[in-house]
């Protein structure tokens, strides 16, 4: 048994961790980071690590920027806190929302504030309520999200996410919120199917489901451009556009949750416009602050806005908010990140780099473990397969995706395995062409190594 630190042990019986098996970690004990500096985190032994998934998908500019601390640092002496209700507001607040609708695709005209990705998510659900209520419809609250999607664990935006593990002894999904088919043409394509007929029988299928529960029931259909923890799971060809048709066709809002995506992660500020959606209303968070500071936001359309004008008129006010909507510190900090980004020019850079990225997990598609690759951008993802020529998975209690990532953490890459064994790489959007080859040198030596590992242990398919 591993001897724990002070530290270790200290965590154990304190602290409750987000997705992580909380008896083996009483064994296993955390691995605690105590600084970093570029795309490299080191811990609490001195080691280093390439933050091969900056962060949770979030840390855009790495870490140590003296500029992001300054500017924290530089509101909270200036005006630390003050919030949003009863008509007060803040520079930092105005000037953050005018940027975003500059920014943000689709035609915004307010944004609302919160502090995260789940919580932004948890609003566009209230909203689309709100608005069904507002306009005389107030049949019109379902939502539709995808199975595998990833759209927040709070109870709202914890439905929509189409991941069992969050739903399950949770009492989740709330009603009102509905799930059509994953794209995931690799894994659901048919024998001979193209990926444009695949996407054809995808928008059919959301059609057949909107049409059999009432398209005047259907408030709004939400989705990730890239599904992130879902196993970054790429549109196939034709998809978004098929989608979008039927939706328009019915008069259902597009929601495009950004909170991954946004900000420069697929080669375009948003991934809406990587791969051709216009959306009604967008969800963002994580690097909007390269997440120096929490803070998520939601665009909301005019006739949206309209409606809530509407609302606040009959019942007296917009019961709606936090006490950290807009947070001064939070939003100065996301101004500093957006002025980086444009100066610096962060989309250009991914572009330079994207072939790299890309063209790095294409070098491991032959590998007898590796299924597909998928990446865009600098986000990607190998799955890890038992057999490539039936696609057959391993047994989830094998753990093949997780037992490679502690390959990787032994080789000094921090990464994630998401929805089972897709090894996922989402590095900080500042990395270079050698900090991509020297992360994915030693991505190829821990799929060596779990290769060795499944040999070893007689690991087999799923039955």
């Amino acid at each position: 048994m591993t001897q724990l630190s002070n530290l270790a042990v200290r965590d154990i019986e304190t602290l409750i961790h987000p997705y992580t098996n909380l008896a083996t970690h009483r064994e296993a004990g955390p691995l605690v980071l105590e600084r970093g500096k570029g795309i490299y985190v080191y811990d609490s032994e001195g080691k280093e690590y390439i933050e091969g998934l900056a962060g949770l998908w979030c840390t855009a500019l790495g870490y140590g920027n003296e500029e992001l601390v300054e500017a924290a640092a530089k509101q909270m002496r200036e005006l630390a806190y003050t919030h949003l209700f009863a008509g007060k507001s803040h520079d930092p607040a105005i000037e953050l929302a005018e940027k975003l609708k500059e920014l943000v695709p689709g035609h915004p005209s307010k944004v609302l504030f919160c502090s995260s990705g789940s919580e932004a998510n948890d609003q566009q659900v209230k909203i689309a309520w709100y608005h069904a209520n507002a306009i005389g419809k107030p049949q019109k609250k379902k939502i539709i999200s995808r199975i595998r999607a990833y759209h927040g664990v709070t109870v709202a935006a914890g439905s929509l996410t189409g991941l069992p593990p969050v739903h399950q002894d949770f009492d989740l999904p709330i009603k009102n919120i509905l799930h059509t088919d994953c794209p995931h043409y690799y894994r659901y394509g048919q024998p001979g199917e193209s990926e444009e007929e695949f996407s054809s029988r995808m928008a059919a299928n959301l059609e057949a489901l909107i049409e059999r529960e009432g398209p005047d029931t259907i408030a709004a259909f939400i989705a990730e451009p890239i599904m992130g923890a879902g196993g970054v799971v790429m549109p196939p060809k034709g998809y978004f556009e098929k989608i979008q048709a039927v939706l328009a066709k019915h008069d259902i809002r597009f929601i495009s949750d950004e909170v991954i995506c946004g900000f420069g992660r697929t080669g375009e500020w948003f991934g809406a416009q990587t791969f051709g959606i216009e959306p009604n209303s967008v969800s963002m968070a994580k690097a909007i602050t390269s997440a120096y500071m929490p803070l998520g936001a939601i665009t909301i359309e005019e006739e949206v806005y309209q409606a809530m004008l509407d609302e606040s008129r009959k019942l007296g006010s917009f019961a709606h908010g936090y006490t950290y909507t807009a947070h001064p510190v939070s939003a100065a900090v996301a101004l500093k990140t957006i002025e980086i980004y444009e100066r610096t020019r962060i989309v250009d850079h991914v572009k330079a780099m994207a072939p790299v990225f890309e063209g790095r997990f294409k070098r491991l598609a032959d590998h007898p473990l590796v299924g597909e690759v998928r990446a865009k951008g600098l986000i990607g993802a190998a799955e890890l397969v038992a057999d490539k020529t039936s696609k057959a998975p391993f047994n989830p209690k094998s753990a093949v995706g997780a037992k490679m990532v502690g390959f990787l953490q032994q080789n000094g890459v921090i990464a994630r395995a998401v929805a089972g064994d897709n090894v996922a790489l989402c590095p900080p959007l500042i990395i270079t062409e050698s900090e991509i080859n020297e992360m994915f040198d030693r991505y190829e030596k821990a799929l060596e190594l779990t290769a060795a590992w499944i040999k070893k242990e007689g690991i087999t398919a799923a039955s």
